[in-house]
Parts: structure tokens; sequence; C-alpha cells
């Protein structure tokens, strides 16, 4: 991944919720240069979503309606797990 493509979703990754961008950022720090092609289009969806439904997927209070989205959301979910 290109270094400015990385910081744009790095900058995506900062919201307007702390407990997003604590979700988002550790995801984003660990695994984003690993994401194959389907995976960063998921990732940039859900960056694109508003921040309440963004914070009921990734807290459970939602599930995503694809199969890569919910596997994008189950990989930040375990990324902020200490």
């Amino acid at each position: 991944m290109e270094a400015p493509e990385r910081a744009r979703l790095l900058w995506q990754c900062r919201r307007g919720m702390r407990e997003l961008d604590l979700l988002l950022q550790a995801f984003a720090e660990a695994e984003i240069e690993g994401l194959d092609a389907a995976e960063k289009a998921a990732f940039e969806g859900l960056l694109a979503r508003p921040d309440a439904e963004l914070a009921e997927l990734l807290l459970g209070a939602s599930e995503p309606m694809d199969g890569t989205t919910a596997d994008v959301v189950a990989r930040i979910r375990t990324a902020a797990r200490p």
C-alpha cells in the first residue's frame, strides 16, 4: 500500500467517538498493510458509515450483512483486545 493511501486510511480512522478511535486505530496500525483488495474495500466501506452505525457494528449491537465486512469487523474487534 502506498504511503499516501495508508495515511488517508489512518486519518479516516479518527472519528468523533473515542471508542471508535481506539478500535479503528488499533486495527489499522496492526493490519492495514495486510488487507487484500476485498478487505480494503470493506474497511473503506466501514469508514464511510456514520459514527453511530459504525459503533453499533463494532460494539456488537448489529451485525454486518456481507461476509467480507463481517470478517473485517471481527478482525477490528480482535485487534483492540489487550
